[in-house]
């Protein structure tokens, strides 16, 4: 009996000090630290990393020789006899890219779909006898190889009378929007912008309405415009960011086609309220339509607009314009090649890998779980070097080579981790002491291509000078661009 209670004595003292010891541990780990809001949504994430998206633009115009249509063009014209949207969708996939999205009405008004709404569409013209709908078989490539769809439905309309008349137009965009978004599956991203023609002087758009129209019928879409609400314009057609760039912005100072806040959109706001990351559109060729007389940007041009859209916080929206035959060139499928190649030549790569790294601090200490190793792993987005929580910290992160031959680069790539908020305001790359590069936000990246060609050294070390709180970096990369000639570039 003695010996029973002795044991369940010690039995229940030993499970004290397990007990003990678990919270002891728990206690230990440490927690991630806070976001600083404003945050991006899923949809906006998932959207952030697909960094190449992809246009077609395809309509009247691609037989008429021209870019903005009239409206009055024959619907007999529009005959792509030999139109292969798998083909289009392979193009795609050779530049790596995973959403694309079809212009499916222009500013002409011709609907690349059977419209209930309207005659002036593929109804009426002789491509498949009038019963062909250009749009489904868009989707359907699409949905076969696993590449996401888009659409984009011009609010300008030149052919419809109704255009010029507030309420009969928008009942009748509305329903063409509600033809698009129920129809054809899931649609990822819709594409709005604000041109009007000069029969528009009173003409309103009802954004507001559309917007929570295109909201209610499918909840996890994007969509784009001057003004968000998730994806916003960079404000030029040149594929260029502002060297600043921010996700966050004021929606509230913001309306759709103001050609006054185009410097504004183009470099975010550091105090902005809401997450909205900007959408680079850019054409491989000079105009948006295919025609005949004109060729695709050269390889170094492309690469240019990729350093200065993803490079700099961005998506990069790219067209390719189908040609009069239904098929995309391929002058532009080789392009397409040379450019995916290219991206892949530099960036499959990392010559940090084999290097170590530290840094000015760590939070929680080093078994805390957010140390610099956490830069050089696989995952860009959820583990990162985060700093103590001391506004007083000088930060820094520093990658060493661990062999004789040290590190030759000229390309230097850091993301922050934006799930929990865009923060570094300005920082400054330094090799072996040397300050090679500087610039003022990262977000999800920043791409330096070093001014003076290649470097070489033993110890890279990037100082975040200003930030709005702590950074939390989630990536660095230190590439090597055989394409990149300074003193040459075209």
């Amino acid at each position: 009996m003695i010996m029973t209670k002795l044991l369940c004595f010690l039995l229940t003292i030993t499970l004290f000090q397990l007990l003990e010891l678990a919270i002891s541990r728990r206690e230990q780990v440490t927690t991630p630290p806070l976001p600083v809001l404003p945050l991006p949504s899923y949809t906006q994430l998932k959207w952030q990393q697909r960094e190449i998206i992809m246009f077609f633009h395809f309509g009247v115009n691609t037989f008429t020789d021209s870019e903005w249509g009239t409206g009055k063009e024959n619907p007999a014209i529009f005959n792509p006899i030999g139109l292969d949207a798998n083909q289009w969708i392979s193009a795609a996939m050779d530049a790596g890219v995973s959403l694309v999205i079809l212009t499916a009405k222009h500013h002409d008004g011709f609907c690349l779909w059977p419209s209930n709404y309207t005659d002036h569409s593929v109804k009426l013209s002789p491509w498949k006898n009038g019963h062909g709908d250009v749009v489904q078989e868009f989707v359907n490539a699409a949905k076969a190889r696993g590449v996401d769809a888009g659409l984009y439905l011009s609010p300008w309309d030149r052919h419809d009378p109704r255009y010029g008349h507030d309420l009969q137009y928008n009942e009748y965009y509305l329903a063409q929007m509600q033809e698009l978004l129920t129809r054809y599956g899931n649609v990822r991203e819709i594409w709005f912008d604000g041109a009007k023609g000069p029969n528009a002087v009173n003409m309103s758009y009802y954004f507001t309405e559309w917007f929570a129209m295109v909201k209610e019928l499918q909840s996890s879409i994007n969509v784009f415009s001057d003004a968000g609400p998730d994806v916003r314009w960079v404000g030029n057609e040149k594929g260029f960011a502002g060297s600043t760039c921010w996700s966050t912005i004021n929606r509230t100072s913001l309306s759709i086609g103001n050609g006054s806040i185009v410097d504004y959109i183009n470099r975010g706001d550091p105090r902005g309220t809401d997450w909205l990351p900007a959408e680079c559109d850019v054409s491989i060729r000079t105009g948006w339509f295919w025609h005949k007389s004109q060729s695709p940007k050269r390889l170094s041009k492309l690469l240019k607009i990729y350093y200065n859209s993803v490079g700099r916080n961005c998506v990069m929206l790219l067209n390719v314009p189908p040609n009069s035959t239904g098929l995309i060139s391929e002058i532009d499928i080789q392009r397409l090649r040379e450019f995916r190649k290219a991206i892949d030549t530099i960036f499959s790569a990392n010559l940090a890998d084999k290097c170590t790294t530290k840094a000015s601090s760590v939070r929680g200490g080093k078994d805390g779980g957010f140390g610099p190793e956490n830069v050089l792993d696989s995952d860009h987005l959820w583990t990162y070097w985060a700093p103590r929580d001391n506004k007083n910290d000088d930060y820094w992160i520093e990658i060493k080579a661990q062999d004789q031959e040290g590190l030759k680069f000229n390309v230097i790539r850091i993301q922050e981790a934006i799930g929990l908020g865009q923060r570094i305001k300005e920082h400054e790359v330094y090799v072996d002491g040397k300050l090679v590069a500087k610039g003022s936000t990262v977000g999800y990246k920043k791409l330096h291509r070093l001014e003076y060609g290649v470097v070489h050294g033993h110890f890279v070390k990037i100082k975040i000078t200003k930030s709005r709180a702590p950074p939390l970096i989630s990536s660095i990369g230190l590439h090597f661009d055989p394409y990149w000639h300074p003193n040459n570039e075209q």
